[in-house]
């Protein structure tokens, strides 16, 4: 297999898959977002196109490592890039339709409920007004998350009057705000991560704090979950078409909710609370997709 993966170079998973794809005997290159690009050579008929670097032609598949943040153009430019590329005829993984769907929480959580899929109640507002109306109706506690982020970044608890004004006073001239009913809970989470048929599963406790994102100092522990619980994990991921796939189960009152499916999902903290080796079990799958399994 001639995998390129596209992330920072020096990141942890870059560097894990790297490391375990060549270690299996794989040619692997790492290729920053900055470094992707592309060439159109109009002189044929039909006219070239060539992806560059020049590793990103030659490979067997491509893996999406990360989602820097960027200029509105860049990321256009990147998600064009990703599905000229799948277009042509080299798997990507995660392919970038359901990359663009799993990134926005809204989007993702719409056509999950859509599905019979339990979630948490959500409303997105612009107005502040609007706002404050949607706090209400949320029972005066809600969970507000950027569109677009993971790690737990940006992720704030509007439980209070003091608190909601200043949410809505953020909101002013029209800012997209996307709101959760908070969801009572035990201070744990799970983490379910897909790939092809293989799941590795770890619970996620809070440690002085609400959010369970290991990123905010959360500890993580094996866990064997139940049949229906992996199920669920595994019927949100194919809905939304995310091939390696982070899904985030909550235990609420009224049972298991998804919170959210992730499309480029960290493993490290996986790996080191299961002892599991995930990056090999990523790796195999890719190395299937390669080979023109499913």
């Amino acid at each position: 297999m001639r995998l390129v993966v596209v992330g920072a170079a020096r990141g942890w998973h870059a560097t894990r898959l790297a490391a375990e794809a060549s270690r299996r005997g794989h040619g692997v290159t790492v290729v920053e977002w900055s470094l992707l690009g592309a060439a159109i050579d109009p002189a044929g008929r039909p006219a070239v196109e060539r992806f560059l670097p020049a590793a990103i032609d030659a490979a067997d598949v491509l893996a999406v490592r990360s989602m820097p943040a960027g200029r509105l153009e860049e990321v256009i430019l990147r998600m064009d890039l990703l599905g000229r590329i799948a277009a042509r005829g080299t798997p990507v993984i995660t392919a970038p339709g359901a990359l663009e769907t799993a990134i926005d929480k809204y989007l993702s959580l719409a056509r999950l409920a859509a599905a019979g899929i339990p979630v948490p109640r959500t409303i997105v507002a612009q107005d502040p007004d609007a706002i404050r109306a949607a706090w209400e109706s949320l029972g005066r506690d809600a969970v507000v998350k950027p569109l677009f982020g993971s790690c737990g970044r940006g992720i704030e608890r509007v439980a209070t009057a003091a608190s909601l004004e200043r949410l809505a006073a953020a909101a002013e001239g029209g800012t997209a705000t996307y709101l959760q009913a908070f969801v009572p809970h035990d201070g744990w989470d799970v983490r379910v991560l897909l790939g092809g048929p293989r799941a590795f599963a770890m619970r996620r406790r809070a440690r002085g704090d609400w959010r369970t994102n290991l990123a905010l100092g959360a500890t993580a522990e094996p866990i064997d979950p139940p049949a229906a619980w992996l199920d669920l994990a595994r019927r949100a991921a194919s809905l939304l078409g995310v091939e390696v796939a982070g899904v985030d189960l909550l235990p609420g009152p009224d049972g298991m909710v998804v919170l959210e499916v992730n499309a480029v999902p960290g493993w490290q903290g996986l790996e080191g609370a299961t002892g599991a080796d995930v990056t090999g079990a990523v790796i195999e799958r890719l190395a299937l997709v390669a080979a023109g399994g499913i």
